[in-house]
């Protein structure tokens, strides 16, 4: 059942890494787009190529401030993802997820309209549980400096299932895993993009602590087909589901991969760990297999290749 055929949908933080992709599936789906985003993070570069397309608007507006349109579905993806980012304000961050949740439920509320909150693995914290099922609750510093965006997804998510309770809202809850794809930003200091930009300058690549911490890595594609799944399932089902890749590689195993395949000479540097940085981190996908039928498909080797291609256009300016 396609949902969006006809439909206007509201997406929020839609010229960033994600949204971009989001708003491009859903016009191939025939979906009237409205993309919004205040481009602290995201860019135009990315949404560039959807300018001329009659079924998609753009606007510039921070979702820390109410928003009054009328749409049909709403994806709320906007804040910075990455710690680059997320700390340069990290006032600014929290009040991204929890004001901006606020606004967007309440016009989910107004509108009637079914809302999905881009949640993230981060709520998970530092888990002592591996791999990671939606029933654990997470081991989350609460003060640490990765606590605006932590924090603030977890209040978000407590603020959807509260709406859901109380004014019987249609929600989705996405808690997204690593992602990685073309359009990711260049300098957001994700392991991804950081390796394959080094790699390709022959700069050394940075790995932090000794290398053995290790993440699951989803390509693009992949999770954009977990978020239409997900907004196309029955009303009953609100989430929160794990989105990921269940595959787990080491830093070190990601770094020699990406030297491999860019066929570069960087070498290997390391530097100290992050503070709360995760030591493990992959998603038991188990939920979203029964209730969505969706697990990824692109493996990791291929999703870098396309990656790579990308990001070697971007640094040569052909992209």
């Amino acid at each position: 059942m396609n949902r969006f055929a006809n439909k206007r949908v509201l997406v929020t933080g839609g010229a960033g890494f994600l949204g971009s992709h989001l708003c491009e599936r859903l016009l191939q789906e025939g979906a009237d787009v409205l993309c919004i985003d205040n481009f602290f993070t995201g860019s135009k570069r990315n949404i560039l190529h959807l300018l001329d397309n009659p079924y998609f608007e753009l606007m510039r507006h921070d979702v820390t401030f109410p928003l009054y349109v009328e749409v049909d579905t709403i994806f709320n993806l906007a804040c910075p993802a990455s710690p680059v980012h997320y700390q340069v304000d990290p006032v600014q961050t929290t009040k991204t997820s929890v004001h901006g949740a606020i606004n967007m439920l309440g016009l989910a509320k107004r509108l009637r309209a079914r809302i999905m909150q881009a949640s993230t693995s981060e709520v998970y914290g530092d888990p002592r549980v591996h791999p990671q099922g939606e029933e654990y609750w997470g081991n989350v510093n609460p003060i640490g400096p990765r606590s605006c965006y932590d924090e603030g997804k977890r209040c978000a998510e407590t603020l959807f299932f509260d709406y859901h309770r109380q004014h019987r809202l249609r929600i989705k809850v996405a808690r997204i895993f690593n992602t990685y794809g073309p359009r990711m930003h260049p300098n957001d200091g994700r392991v991804v993009s950081n390796f394959i930009v080094q790699a390709l300058r022959g700069d050394p690549i940075t790995v932090y602590g000794d290398g053995t911490q290790s993440r699951s890595f989803c390509y693009v594609d992949d999770m954009v087909e977990g978020f239409m799944r997900l907004m196309n399932a029955p009303d009953e089902f609100t989430g929160p589901v794990n989105l990921g890749n269940p595959g787990e590689f080491t830093m070190l195993e990601l770094a020699r991969k990406v030297i491999d395949l860019t066929h570069s000479r960087s070498s290997i540097a390391h530097a100290p760990l992050p503070t709360d940085d995760p030591r493990q981190r992959r998603p038991d996908i188990t939920l979203a297999r029964e209730q969505l039928d969706w697990e990824p498909r692109i493996a990791l080797e291929e999703g870098l290749h396309r990656t790579i291609a990308y990001f070697d256009a971007l640094l040569s300016g052909r992209e």
